[in-house]
This record gives structure tokens, C-alpha cells and sequence, in this order.
């Protein structure tokens, strides 16, 4: 029996996985506000649009989950209708019609013209850029390009994405522009590739291009890059990174692996030495970067000597930041082919052994920052905490900084200079100074 306490009408879009999936539903919500639809995002409404995740096993039980917690809340009269797209229902929208048909209808990745026509609302060309942002106002994400062109063997991205297509640089600079006149003052610069922005468009590789052109912008004070690939990096983005102070000296480079085997493999088009010779570079290039990356273990054929291999470089390199995931074996890649051949309790414990090399180098790093000021944007307040970043730290996946509420008093959304006091493996301790 259908609750009358049902808000009528009211679209609530729900975004798992990735921030290029918070991009497109803030897409979504802008489209739908647009058409004077009351949205809201992951609350309360009789309208429920799913954003999916299909990368890695997790992501897709996630996502699938989801799913059937929303055709539960329908059976039950809590909720109305509930649509589902993004990358899930892209690359298995004849598999989930067959197992979920209680969903109303299914739509894939650029499928926007017609998930908004099934929520009666009209696609607006001349809103091209707008959205409706979910994060904390002080940043935002810029998608600059959808798609990947690259051949990896582990990845099904491609599949659900399609190919490299860049956003020009007129269209990103009106969309920092709107940013940037709502409070937004920190750019996250995503793609499945950033390093291959300007290919299709320009005809060469225009990332450094577009860093200047977006930091002409008024008001934005730091552009952050996320995604980039090592092969073919173009070396004129640490240029622009070295000369303009509105760039972080801060990059996301998943390298996945280091065995030359695996890598081979992996079909990355790179070799350790070649790898460890681009972050030498980077670091010599812009002094004091923080590099991120994530890597990939179990993958099928890796060795205990790979591994040690991997060990052992990530001991040498010692990144600012790292992730760890374990190989997820995902049906049409090119590795799939492969025997999936790591048992799953050995990728495990793999992960979790880089992961405690890398809680060490986190820590003996932070403990060097004690005693420094750094400045810092303040994203939020939680608990008895203000709680902000340094530029060598995105959100979410990032050290935090962590001043005492009940002493100081800071605003959220502004910068502040703040000296750390304290530091753990993941989280700095710091009270503000005088600029």
C-alpha cells in the first residue's frame, strides 16, 4: 500500500563510484533543475535515478545491491519509479533487464537525452557546463574529456566509456568561469586520461594549454590533476606546474605495477626503468610534488618475485600517496583471456602488505612537516574538528588536516595558514597562524 507520506515528483539521484560519475549526476541534477524538476541528491524522493559503477567486482556488487534495495523500497510502496544508468547498465543492460525487470527502465552512459525524457524533462543544449555540484562548495571537478584510447588488459573502461573525446578549452574555461562566480575555488581535473587531452581536438597533446588557459580564470586559486598516464606524458604540464602557483604541485599517475613482465602484460607501453625515470624527472622538474598513484596486485601470473619487485620500488620511491587494489578479473578485457590464477586470500594480503610499507613512508613524511605552515583550504567542520587540505592532498583520499574546533574558530570554504603541530600516518594536527 502506497505511504502518503511520498514527496510527489521528487527526483532523488544517487552517484557510486568514481568522480567522473559525480560529474555526470551533477550534469543530471543541472539538466533536471533546469526543467523546474525538484531534485535532490542521495535524500528522500519518490523518483529514484541510479548512477552505477562497472569497473571492479566490488563496484558492480555495489552497484547491483543498490539496485535491488530500490526495487525493494518500490514493492513496498516507498518509492515510485527507479531508473538506473552510468557504466553498470552500459556494459550489462540485456543482462540486468533479464535479472532485475522491475526497474523502470535501464540507460547507459550517454544515454542523458533520453533518461531525462523517461523523467519528463527536455535536453538543454545551451546548458552545456552547468550542473547542479554535490561537493563541499569550495571545490568541484572538471571533467575535460570521456573515454580512454588506451590499451590496458585489465580494464573495461573503454567498454563503458568509448573513446577519447576532448572538451575544448573555450567550453572548460565558461565552465571554471560558472564555477568559479558560485564559491568554487579549487578545480579537480578528471578524465580517464588527462595526458591525452587535445589529441582528437588539436591534433597534439594540449594539457599545459588548458592549465594556463584555466588559470586566467578569476577566483579559482588551485587546479589539482588527476589521472594522468605515464606513457607519452607531456613533460610541458611540470613546466606550467613550476611557473603557475594556481597549479598544485600535486599528480595522480596510476602506475598499476612495476615487473617489467607485468607490466608487459598489463600492456601499459612502459618498462620500470622508463617509469622510475619519468618520477625522477617529475620531482627534479617541480621540487617538493607530491605523487600519487594506485597500484594493482594478483594480477594473473604475478609471482612472488613481481611482487617483491613491486615491494621493493615502492620502498625506493616512496610516493606521497598510494593505493592498493587487488586484481578484479572483468569479462571482454584483453586479460581476461588469462588465467585469473592469484587466489584471492594471497592478493589480499599482498594489498594489505603494501599498504602497511606505505602507512611507514606516510608517517615518517608527515613527521617532516611538523613544525611547518602550509596553506590550507577547510572543507568542512566534523565533530570537534575543522577539518581541511594542503595543496598536496585531494579529498577523500588524502591526509586531512585537523584543528581543534573549541580553540579556533576558521570558516569553511576559505583558506587558512596553519602550522602542524602534530602528524599520524594519514591525518596532520595543526592550529592557524598569521599569514
Amino acid at each position: 500500500m502506497r505511504t502518503k507520506t511520498l514527496k510527489k515528483n521528487r527526483i532523488n539521484v544517487v552517484t557510486l563510484g568514481c568522480s567522473k560519475n559525480v560529474y555526470d549526476s551533477e550534469v543530471l541534477m543541472g539538466q533536471l533543475r533546469a526543467n523546474d524538476k525538484e531534485v535532490v541528491h542521495e535524500e528522500d524522493g519518490n523518483i529514484v535515478v541510479i548512477n552505477t559503477c562497472g569497473f571492479i567486482a566490488n563496484a558492480k556488487e555495489e552497484s547491483v545491491n543498490t539496485i535491488l534495495d530500490f526495487v525493494r523500497q518500490k514493492e513496498e510502496g516507498r518509492v515510485e519509479k527507479v531508473f538506473v544508468t552510468g557504466c553498470l547498465s552500459e556494459r550489462y543492460k540485456p543482462d540486468l533487464e533479464k535479472e532485475i525487470p522491475d526497474v523502470d527502465a535501464y540507460f547507459g552512459t550517454t544515454d542523458l537525452p533520453n533518461l531525462l525524457k523517461a523523467l519528463g524533462a527536455d535536453y538543454k543544449h545551451e546548458l552545456l557546463g552547468e550542473r547542479l555540484t554535490t561537493t563541499p562548495k569550495n571545490y568541484a571537478y572538471l571533467k575535460i574529456a570521456e573515454g580512454c584510447d588506451r590499451p590496458c588488459s585489465f580494464c573495461a573502461i573503454p567498454l563503458m566509456r568509448g573513446k577519447h573525446r576532448s572538451t575544448p578549452i573555450e567550453s572548460l574555461v565558461n565552465e571554471a568561469t560558472t564555477l568559479a562566480a558560485k564559491g568554487v575555488k579549487e578545480l579537480i581535473l578528471i578524465a580517464q586520461d588527462l595526458t591525452y587531452y587535445g589529441l582528437d581536438l588539436y591534433k597534439k597533446r594540449n594539457l599545459a594549454e588548458l592549465l594556463r588557459a584555466l588559470a586566467g580564470v578569476d577566483g579559482i586559486e588551485w587546479i589539482r590533476l588527476h589521472y594522468a598516464f605515464p606513457t607519452g606524458f607531456p613533460m610541458d604540464v611540470l613546466d606550467v606546474m613550476r611557473e603557475e602557483p594556481k597549479i598544485c604541485n600535486y599528480i595522480d599517475i596510476p602506475l598499476q605495477h612495476i615487473s617489467d613482465r607485468i607490466l608487459k602484460s598489463m600492456r601499459r607501453g612502459t618498462t620500470q626503468e622508463k617509469t622510475t625515470r619519468l618520477l625522477r624527472e617529475f620531482r627534479e622538474a617541480v621540487p617538493g610534488m607530491a605523487i600519487r598513484t594506485t597500484l594493482i596486485v594478483g594480477y594473473p601470473g604475478e609471482t612472488e618475485s613481481d611482487f617483491e619487485t613491486l615491494k621493493a620500488w615502492v620502498k625506493e620511491m616512496r610516493f606521497e600517496r598510494l593505493g592498493c587494489f587487488t586484481y578484479s578479473h572483468e569479462e571482454n578485457t584483453h586479460a581476461y583471456a588469462l588465467e585469473d590464477d592469484v587466489p584471492e586470500e594471497v592478493k589480499q594480503q599482498r594489498a594489505n602488505e603494501i599498504m602497511e610499507l606505505q602507512a611507514q613512508i606516510s608517517w615518517e613524511l608527515n613527521q617532516e612537516k611538523i613544525g611547518k605552515n602550509f596553506r590550507c583550504i577547510i572543507d568542512r567542520k566534523e565533530g570537534n574538528y575543522f577539518v581541511g587540505r594542503t595543496e598536496f592532498d585531494s579529498p577523500d583520499v588524502d591526509n586531512e588536516v585537523l584543528i581543534d574546533a573549541s580553540k579556533y574558530f576558521l570558516r569553511v570554504g576559505d583558506f587558512a595558514q596553519i602550522q602542524i603541530t602534530e602528524a599520524s600516518d594519514f591525518d596532520l594536527y595543526g592550529i592557524p597562524v598569521e599569514k
